[in-house]
């Protein structure tokens, strides 16, 4: 391994030894989320409520050195309490940009499929481009901005189902379970003295491990790592037999290709490896496919769930050597 590479290796591990301070448990929730902020993409992060969602998207931006921000979806929520909008400033008799919480590195979008399809749509621009438009003016944001979208997937009461178009611009979905019996131990003990994760986190014990500016460098490295043709083909025909498997009504599309390409690609800089390997390519292909396919009623009342057709999938598919 060249030096580059050991220096994206050395960043993602400390990173994740600082979020470990806070976050118990969820390793594999850690690596997604780093995964989606080193290739530069978004996350759907769903779970119920309690699970350290906001609290994970809080130490991942002080421990890589970027600005947070938090919005909270409701149904009365408008497209410019996001964005922002331009206020006439009496004493300049000018027009003031007042900038929304989308200007930031690091957004969490919380309960995002409480808010209409109007006010979902207005992140749409900036998930794609990293642009904003305001009243005809479009601004640029930060190359570092990572929308991470929160679902509870128990109460969908008075929620509005994200569209798949909008489904798609997520690279991962991440599934926050409860943690294991020792793990909530651990958390209940914590809580009885001075540890509690929110305040070793307000207390500034997590350490920044790079500045924030430095992040688009290290993604850069993550192209150092070799991906064979012979696997660019398998992810590819794993991706295509989504939209011919009989229980998929709805299959993923060509960016679920680029999106498992470069997540095979993250996660092997995550195992210290400059390769991608076929098992890299397995675990990230239910993260990256899971929320993009849509399964036939039929099958839905069968009790057949997306995990399992995406397991199938896999099985069948011949692994390259």
């Amino acid at each position: 391994m060249n030096d580059n590479s050991a220096q994206l290796q050395n960043v993602l591990a400390r990173a994740r030894a600082e979020i470990g301070k806070v976050i118990i448990g969820q390793a594999e929730v850690i690596d997604l989320a780093l995964i989606a902020i080193f290739t530069g993409n978004h996350a759907l992060v769903e779970g119920v409520p309690g699970v350290a969602k906001t609290l994970l998207v809080r130490t991942l931006a002080r421990t890589l050195g970027c600005s947070f921000a938090r919005i909270q979806f409701t149904p009365d929520l408008m497209p410019s309490d996001i964005t922002g909008t331009n206020v006439f400033n009496l004493q300049h008799n000018e027009f003031t940009l007042i900038r929304g919480p989308v200007f930031t590195d690091f957004l969490l979008a919380d309960e995002i499929n409480r808010a209409p399809a109007k006010t979902q749509s207005a992140l749409l621009q900036a998930m794609q481009e990293r642009l904003v438009t305001i009243d005809r003016d479009t601004h640029q944001l930060s190359s570092n901005f990572t929308v991470f979208a929160t679902q509870n997937p128990i109460e969908y009461e008075g929620t509005y189902p994200l569209p798949e178009a909008q489904k798609d611009r997520f690279m991962l979905k991440i599934v926050m379970s409860c943690p294991s019996r020792e793990e909530e131990f651990s958390l209940a003990k914590r809580m009885l003295g001075q540890d509690a994760p929110e305040t070793t986190l307000a207390r500034g014990e997590v350490q920044t491990v790079i500045p924030g500016e430095e992040l688009a460098a290290l993604r850069q490295q993550l192209m150092r790592i070799t991906v064979r043709d012979e696997l660019v083909a398998y992810l590819m025909d794993i991706v295509r037999a989504t939209r011919e498997h009989e229980s998929i009504l709805v299959g993923a599309g060509p960016r679920a290709t680029q999106s498992l390409l470069l997540a095979s690609r993250a996660y092997a800089a995550l195992a210290g490896r400059d390769f991608v390997t076929p098992d890299d390519v397995k675990t990230m292909a239910t993260p990256v496919l899971e929320h993009r396919l849509i399964l036939r009623p039929e099958f839905e009342i069968e009790g057949v769930s997306i995990r399992e057709v995406i397991e199938r999938i896999l099985q069948q598919m011949v692994v390259p050597r």
